[in-house]
């Protein structure tokens, strides 16, 4: 049996004969409780009962007339009760609306407002880029829908900003940099004159928020989307939801019962079948220049270090490498290492040092027959992308967020 959760009731006593619109009121409330993903909602017709102005109001059968009460009843979680009661407080003229703490047990599939961030930051199609990237960087997240009034207009991504924008460096690279340099860079890539309309993915895929979450893993797995925003039956923006939330859930479900019928599939797979295995290896002696040439090279932009017998040592991110360097206050160095690294620069830098002077050496890893739930739990947990497997210490490759929701999408 599933544990029961903390919900919260939201029951809106109102009177049969109560419009909204020129529709009935609780007819209404449903309506835009189920545009908004909530769990449930159910109307009860009682055949009695009384409100302020002390009126009886009766269904026996010489006063079928009358005003009848209704019960609009609806459970959900406390958060997505606390949002829609404003609304439904502006819809209710005459009547009461009760709010009350319970628990239950939601036989439901796993859908996108369960997992979606419903708190989303949202920039204008005028506003200036640079304040685009100032919103991305302070609210440390990669993606920001574009908002024309009230209408989705586009998304901006950071692989928006790489690919229409020129900036230099990824987001989260963007972040090691000094404020001074960051300025620097945005100035090189020509953000000056440039609004979010200009580089915005345009028109915007998005979810509806009923959407299971299941099916929102196929649509990112087979477009390589990594966020969507989500909407309403009527195109209202209500929330985001990333490949990290969407992992996250199927980590908490299959914590829960490992054969529910919502969880996808590929959930049986293990680390071997979402495995990447060219991954490029180094010494801890070997020269940092040449630990550069690997990086600009990969895709996976990271270095293992290993020993004469593949048994891992330690890891090399582009990150770190940057961040090493920006440490040691050196700008006219680390703004070649910049260009080195986005391949603006033909030459590579000459930098000192080895592996062993930048790598970390806490390497989290995986066995490669572990379960991919256990392989999305720490890649949850751990708030990494990707995740080093080995056998015996050995290295055998690397599964990265990608590679799972691929495999968690196939058949």
């Amino acid at each position: 049996m599933r544990k029961p959760i903390d919900v919260k009731i939201l029951r809106v006593f109102v009177g049969e004969a109560a419009r909204h619109k020129g529709r009935p009121l609780y007819e209404a409330i449903v309506e835009e409780a189920r545009q908004r993903g909530m769990a449930g909602a159910s109307v009860c017709r009682g055949f009695m009962g009384f409100g302020a102005g002390s009126l009886l109001h009766t269904a026996k059968i010489l006063r079928l007339a009358e005003d009848l009460p209704v019960i609009v009843e609806i459970v959900d979680t406390p958060p997505r009760i606390e949002a829609f009661l404003p609304v439904v407080d502006a819809m209710v003229e005459e009547g009461s609306i009760v709010v009350q703490d319970g628990q239950a047990i939601f036989h439901l599939p796993l859908r996108i407002r369960d997992v979606m961030t419903e708190n989303v930051a949202t920039v204008d199609v005028r506003t200036p880029l640079t304040a685009v990237v100032d919103l991305l960087l302070r609210r440390e997240v990669k993606a920001v829908p574009v908002m024309e009034g009230r209408r989705i207009a586009g998304i901006i991504t950071g692989g928006d900003l790489l690919s229409r924008a020129r900036m230099p460096l990824r987001l989260d690279m963007q972040g090691q940099l000094p404020c001074e340099q960051r300025c620097e860079q945005d100035a090189a890539a020509g953000f000056a004159g440039l609004v979010a309309q200009d580089i915005m993915t345009s028109p915007a895929r998005t979810l509806n928020i009923k959407t299971d979450v299941v099916d929102a893993l196929k649509i990112m797995a087979g477009k390589n989307i990594k966020r969507l925003p989500v909407t309403a039956d009527d195109g209202t923006l209500l929330g985001i939801v990333s490949r990290t939330d969407v992992l996250a859930a199927i980590a908490r479900a299959s914590s829960v019962a490992g054969h529910l019928e919502i969880l996808p599939p590929g959930l049986n797979s293990t680390a071997r079948d979402a495995l990447f295995t060219d991954v490029p290896t180094a010494r801890p002696d070997t020269p940092l220049t040449e630990i550069l040439e690997q990086l600009v090279r990969s895709p996976l932009r990271r270095v293992v270090i290993v020993d004469a017998d593949r048994k891992i040592i330690g890891l090399v991110h582009d990150w770190d490498l940057l961040r090493s360097f920006v440490q040691k206050e050196s700008p006219g160095l680390v703004a070649r290492l910049v260009r080195a690294l986005t391949s603006q620069e033909q030459g590579l830098p000459a930098l000192e040092g080895t592996a062993r002077d930048v790598m970390t050496m806490n390497v989290i890893t995986a066995r490669p027959d572990t379960p991919l739930a256990e392989v999305i739990g720490v890649l949850v947990e751990k708030k990494i992308k990707r995740i080093v497997v080995a056998d015996d210490g050995r290295l055998l490759g690397i599964v990265d967020r990608d590679a799972v929701l691929k495999a968690l999408a196939r058949q």
